[in-house]
C-alpha cells in the first residue's frame, strides 16, 4: 500500500510538473502577443468611455422649445445635436405635436421609433388617464403616479410598457388647465436623455 501511494504521488507530481511546464512555456512563447492583446482591449475600452463622454458634452449647450401661452406655454430643453419638427394648430384634438431625434428627425409617417415625442391634448387629464385603463388591466402597461420635479402641483402618471400601437417606451401624462401634456421616448435607447427632459419641463397651470 505505500508503495502504491508513493507511485500515485510520484505520477501526480510529474503531471503537475508537465502542466506548470507547459503554462510557463505557453506564457514566455506568447507573452508579447498577450500585451498586445491586453492593451488593444484596454485601448477600446477606452475609446468607447472617451466616445461616450464626447457625446454627453456635444449635447450643451442645450436648446429650448416654447410652445405658445394659449396651451400653457410648454417648456422643453433638449440637446443641440437634436433637431425638431413642431405642429402647433389652434384647432384638433392635438393643439402641439412634437417630435424630436438626434441629427434628423425621420418621416413622421413612418415607423422609425422617436427619441421624444410630446403632445398637447386637447382633452382634460382624467379622459386621458381612463383611456389608459384598460391597458393598464390587460397588463400591457404599467401605470404609477409621477409628479415633475419643476411642475409639483401638476397631477400626472407615468406609464411603461406597450404605450403607442406596437411601441414601447415610456409615457408621462400631466394635467395642464382644460388640456393634457403626453411626453414619451420610444424605446430604451433615450431613456438617459427622456428623464433628463422631464427634470426640466415646465409649463403654467
Amino acid at each position: 500500500m505505500p508503495l502504491i501511494l508513493v507511485v500515485l504521488l510520484c505520477v501526480f507530481s510529474l503531471g503537475f510538473g508537465v502542466w506548470a511546464f507547459a503554462g510557463r512555456q505557453d506564457y514566455i512563447d506568447n507573452v508579447d502577443a498577450k500585451i498586445t492583446e491586453a492593451l488593444q482591449a484596454s485601448s477600446e475600452k477606452i475609446g468607447l468611455e472617451k466616445a461616450a463622454e464626447f457625446a454627453e458634452k456635444e449635447k450643451s449647450p442645450y436648446k429650448t422649445y416654447q410652445g405658445p401661452s394659449a396651451y400653457g406655454s410648454l417648456k422643453i430643453v433638449y440637446p443641440k445635436t437634436w433637431s425638431a419638427y413642431i405642429i402647433e394648430s389652434p384647432t384638433g384634438q392635438n393643439v402641439i405635436e412634437g417630435y424630436m431625434h438626434p441629427n434628423f428627425v425621420p418621416n413622421i409617417q413612418s415607423t422609425a421609433s422617436f427619441a421624444l415625442r410630446f403632445e398637447v391634448v386637447n382633452s382634460q387629464y382624467d379622459v386621458v388617464a381612463k383611456q389608459l385603463e384598460s391597458s393598464n388591466k390587460a397588463g400591457t402597461v404599467s401605470v404609477n403616479a409621477y409628479r415633475a420635479p419643476k411642475v409639483q402641483d401638476a397631477t400626472g402618471a407615468i406609464i411603461t410598457g406597450k404605450i403607442k400601437g406596437d411601441k414601447t417606451g415610456t409615457l408621462v401624462i400631466l394635467s395642464n388647465r382644460d388640456k393634457t401634456i403626453r411626453i414619451w421616448t420610444e424605446g430604451q435607447d433615450f431613456i438617459g436623455d427622456f428623464e433628463n427632459i422631464l427634470k426640466e419641463i415646465t409649463f403654467n397651470q
